[in-house]
């Protein structure tokens, strides 16, 4: 596809902002390819996501922000403009568990999912030899159950020094400190592996089958200090009944926390999702 220019914005509601937008576009010649807009009746607020060829435009992304800055301060626009042809670096962390991983990584191989992936790190060695088999460094972070610190201080000089722009967690089964979520704000995306804000925590396959639930399900969501309570991207479920185990429970639901995983991260990675507060408006 041809490169676009994707600009993201999101502002109080007024009259005129569609307007004034797609006029500074055409104005420079500008041609939007999609469009997307978003009025939110109960909090008055207004989100829009536009493409626009890039070769259309006379000039190159740098000068398209500073021509668009004096608009998005008049409409007072939280905004970002970022090229679909430089792919975001994204670091994915990992446990044990391989399923939502290997998917990541055969998505990334085939190239349905458009981005970098600098490096893969864990807390164990189990996915080394698939990490590095997509030439790809493995980071073995080992975890002392009675000093964390050291684990998640290495972690974060590691998410630093590859300068990730997005951080997934492929079913890595630890609780990231209140300072790294703070840092990477919006752009740490998680698989929880229930229908939220059903089950969250531990172990909610097992909740789910006490509960004797009829379906069960993923939610793929941004990591926030407050635990499995983020802005979620994208959810799914699947129809179970009583004759299913907590095993078969696990079985089944791993498809479902890939796809979801897989989703998610295709619509981060598009700039598709603005956050306000604790919703998600996805485009």
């Amino acid at each position: 596809m041809e490169a676009t220019y994707r600009l993201i914005i999101s502002c109080p509601d007024r009259v005129g902002i569609v307007a004034k937008v797609g006029q500074f576009v055409a104005s420079h010649g500008g041609w939007i390819v999609e469009a997307n807009h978003y009025a939110d009746p109960i909090s008055g607020w207004f989100f829009m996501r536009h493409c626009i060829k890039a070769s259309s435009l006379p000039f190159g992304i740098e000068v398209l922000r500073e021509q668009f800055a004096a608009i998005a301060a008049e409409f007072e626009m939280d905004w970002a403009i970022s090229d679909s042809e430089v792919p975001k670096k994204v670091v994915l962390l990992a446990s044990k568990d391989s399923h939502c991983l290997v998917d990541l990584l055969y998505r990334w191989h085939s190239g349905e999912l458009k981005c970098d992936i600098p490096c893969v790190i864990s807390n164990h060695q189990d996915l080394r030899s698939l990490v590095e088999w997509h030439g790809i460094p493995f980071f073995h972070v080992p975890m002392d159950k009675n000093n964390k610190q050291h684990h998640f201080q290495r972690v974060s000089a590691l998410i630093a020094e590859h300068q990730a722009d997005a951080v997934v967690l492929a079913r890595y089964m630890q609780i990231l400190p209140a300072d790294v979520c703070a840092q990477y704000e919006g752009r740490i995306i998680n698989i929880h592996h229930s229908f939220l804000p059903s089950f969250a925590g531990a172990k909610p396959y097992h909740q789910a089958a006490q509960r004797g639930v009829k379906l069960i399900g993923a939610t793929c969501h941004y990591v926030t200090q407050d635990l499995d309570a983020g802005p979620i991207i994208d959810q799914d479920v699947m129809r179970i009944s009583h004759r299913d185990s907590v095993e078969d429970m696990v079985r089944q639901g791993k498809d479902v926390e890939k796809m979801v995983l897989s989703r998610g991260v295709r619509l981060h990675l598009e700039d598709r999702v603005l956050r306000h507060g604790n919703k998600t408006i996805v485009f």
